[in-house]
C-alpha cells in the first residue's frame, strides 16, 4: 500500500496576486483545482491502493481542508495534515510527515502536472520522474547510464550535463531509507542557504547504495507562474475535448459564440460575447459584451465590455472596460 506525501506549504510568490487568498494548488485548471488534477493523474499512474495522503501545509483554512479531505476520499486514501512552521527547504518539509515515511512512498509537488500512458515501476528501489527539456539550466537534472540508472543529480547546471529535468515526483520503495537520509542530513547541517534540499538527501541515499532510476513522462506541465499555468490550462482543455462535457448543463449562453475548447462551470452566464479558444470559466461567473481568449476566470467574477486574453481573473473580481492582458486577484474591482 502506497503512502503519498504532497508538500504544499510554499507561499506561491510566483503566482501573486492569485495566491494572496488562494493556495496555489487550489487554482483551477480546466475547472478543477491543480491538486485535484494531480491526484487524478497519480491514480492513473499507480494502480495499487493508496493508503494515506500527507498534506504538508501552513495556515490551512477549514474550507480548504474540507476540500482536500474530499479529494483524498475520491481515491480511497486517508488524509493527514502536517504543519510546516518554518520554510527550511524541501527535505525539511517532508520530515513533517515522518509518520508516513514507511513502506512505498510517492512524493508529489503540487505545482506540476503530467500526462502519461504508463504505470510506475514499483519494482525499483527508487524512481525519479523526468522530462526532456530544452533549457536544462533552469532545472534540477539527472545523469543516467544506458539502463536509465541515475548516476548523478545536478541542480541548475551552468554547463550542459543532461536535459532530463526532475519534474517533482519521486517514488521510494522503502520510505524509511529517505527518512534516515534526511535525519542524517539535518543532524550534520548539510544545507544550502539555510535550507535542506531533497536532492541532497537523494545523493546521500545513493552513496549508501540505493539505486535510483529515471522514468520519463512525455507531457509535463508546470503551474509555477501565470504564463505556465495558462499553458497548462490549454493542454488540459486539448486533452479533455471530446472526452468530457466541458460545458455544464446549467451554463447559459445568450447571443454568444463559443470557440472551443472552452470550459464553462455551473451557472455561468455568457451574454453577447465571444469566448475562446482556451478559456476556463468557473461557477457563477457572468460575462457580458466581452471577448475573452486564453484565460482562466474563477468563481463569481463579473466581466463587462472587456477584450482580454492571456489573463487570470480571481474569485469575485469585477472587471469593466477593455484590457489586453490582466492578472487580477480575488475581490478586486477594476473599471476603465
Amino acid at each position: 500500500m502506497l503512502n503519498l506525501i504532497i508538500p504544499m506549504a510554499g507561499k506561491g510568490k510566483r503566482m501573486l496576486p492569485h495566491t494572496l487568498t488562494t493556495l496555489k494548488p487550489m487554482v483551477p485548471i480546466a475547472g478543477k483545482p491543480i491538486i485535484k488534477r494531480l491526484l487524478e493523474e497519480i491514480r492513473n499512474l499507480y494502480s495499487g491502493p493508496i493508503g494515506h495522503i500527507g498534506f504538508i501545509v501552513k495556515d490551512l483554512q477549514p474550507p480548504i481542508q474540507s476540500q482536500l479531505e474530499e479529494m483524498a476520499s475520491i481515491i480511497g486514501a486517508q488524509p493527514h495534515f502536517y504543519e510546516q512552521e518554518e520554510a527550511l527547504g524541501t527535505a525539511h518539509a517532508i520530515t513533517c510527515a515522518n509518520a508516513l515515511l514507511q513502506g512505498p512512498v510517492l512524493i508529489a509537488y503540487p505545482d506540476t502536472l503530467f500526462k502519461n500512458l504508463f504505470h510506475l515501476d514499483t519494482s525499483r528501489e527508487g524512481i525519479i520522474l523526468v522530462n526532456q527539456v530544452e533549457d536544462p539550466a533552469a532545472f534540477g537534472v539527472v545523469q543516467v547510464d544506458s539502463n536509465n540508472l541515475i548516476t548523478d543529480f545536478v541542480e541548475k547546471p551552468t554547463t550542459f550535463i543532461s536535459d532530463l529535468a526532475i519534474i517533482g515526483l519521486y517514488y521510494f520503495r522503502e520510505g524509511e531509507n529517505l527518512k534516515h537520509a534526511i535525519e542524517a542530513m539535518i543532524n550534520q547541517r548539510i544545507c544550502k542557504a539555510g535550507e535542506y534540499q531533497l536532492t541532497s538527501a537523494l545523493t546521500h541515499m545513493q552513496q549508501q547504495g540505493v539505486k535510483f532510476y529515471a522514468q520519463e513522462v512525455k507531457e509535463w506541465m508546470d503551474c509555477g507562474n501565470k504564463q505556465a499555468t495558462l499553458h497548462t490550462n490549454q493542454r488540459f482543455l486539448d486533452f479533455l475535448q471530446g472526452k468530457e462535457d466541458l460545458i455544464a448543463p446549467t451554463a447559459q449562453i445568450k447571443h454568444s459564440t463559443i470557440v472551443p475548447p472552452v470550459y464553462l462551470g455551473e451557472n455561468v452566464i455568457i451574454d453577447h460575447s465571444v469566448i475562446g479558444p482556451y478559456v476556463s470559466i468557473s461557477n457563477h461567473t457572468h460575462i457580458t459584451d466581452s471577448h475573452v481568449k486564453n484565460s482562466i476566470i474563477q468563481e463569481h467574477a463579473q466581466i463587462n465590455q472587456a477584450n482580454i486574453q492571456n489573463s487570470m481573473i480571481g474569485n469575485y473580481a469585477y472587471i469593466q472596460g477593455s484590457f489586453q492582458e490582466m492578472s487580477v486577484g480575488d475581490y478586486n474591482t477594476i473599471v476603465l
